[in-house]
């Protein structure tokens, strides 16, 4: 099971010098579950995201993978997880314009020494699962913005990686491009069951995708619960002011069948 858990204690989790990021961050997530972090800028969101690949290692508190501590990894342990267990989508695309789009879609598989044929072969895959078909030899700039973010996506799904990271990953797009990319990344998970935590800060979005959400506020998670909870139960002001917007009808209307494994924070 590729539980995903992150905790913070009493102590406070800081990005540099005495400025609070995160504080006391407690939470899991199951296997196969789409878990939402939504919050205004600032909020601490993509912050909590970068602790738990070690991209920006906690001054206090745990991530756990697989039974193991990733804060106690050395940075060979800690670059082997990242490249076979948790990939990571961001925002602006990242990708490498000097390579095809297949290529591009490979370099995970490259960073983990697979040999060409195969990762070619996986990255082809991947290309075809995200509906880029026939694309494979294309440059980057000849890619329309959401065409660029699937190949992003694409590359991330070929390493197979168990736990996929994806920081505010749809958010540059023209509003029906992100639609579109809501749609594929349900249609995906509806096959492959990754483990997802999904940075996001518009509520519409979070309610669209999501199995469950945390709201996050000044570095703290003032809510963790289910759609319905944030809709009908919201903890403080502060959430019911953040979901005034979402229409509830569509809402529940729109809803995917839960996560087959539940978690508790």
């Amino acid at each position: 099971m590729q539980r995903l858990r992150a905790g913070a204690g009493k102590t406070e989790l800081r990005e540099s010098g005495d400025t609070a990021a995160v504080i006391d961050a407690s939470f899991e997530v199951a296997e196969g579950e789409i878990f939402v972090v939504m919050g205004l800028s600032g909020s601490g969101k993509s912050t909590l995201l970068r602790t738990l690949n070690g991209l920006l290692p906690p001054t206090a508190g745990s991530v756990h993978y697989e039974g193991r501590d990733l804060t106690a990894l050395d940075a060979a342990e800690l670059r082997h997880v990242r490249a076979h267990g948790i990939s990571m989508v961001f925002q602006h695309f990242a990708l490498f314009p000097h390579r095809t789009v297949v290529d591009n879609a490979a370099y995970g598989l490259e960073v983990q020494g697979v040999p060409r044929p195969e990762r070619q072969e996986r990255a082809e895959e991947a290309l075809r699962l995200t509906g880029l078909e026939g694309w494979e030899q294309s440059w980057p700039d000849e890619l329309s913005g959401g065409m660029q973010q699937r190949v992003g996506l694409a590359r991330a799904l070929a390493t197979d990686a168990d736990v996929l990271l994806m920081d505010e990953a749809f958010s540059a797009l023209d509003p029906l491009i992100r639609r579109e990319m809501q749609e594929q990344l349900l249609e995906l998970q509806r096959t492959l069951r990754k483990t997802i935590v999904f940075i996001t800060h518009d509520p519409h979005e979070a309610v669209r995708i999501g199995d469950r959400i945390a709201v996050m506020r000044d570095g703290r998670i003032v809510q963790n619960g289910s759609v319905e909870d944030l809709l009908l139960r919201p903890a403080d002001d502060y959430v019911a002011s953040f979901m005034a917007d979402v229409d509830r009808g569509a809402a529940f209307a729109d809803r995917r069948p839960a996560a087959g494994v539940k978690a508790h924070a």
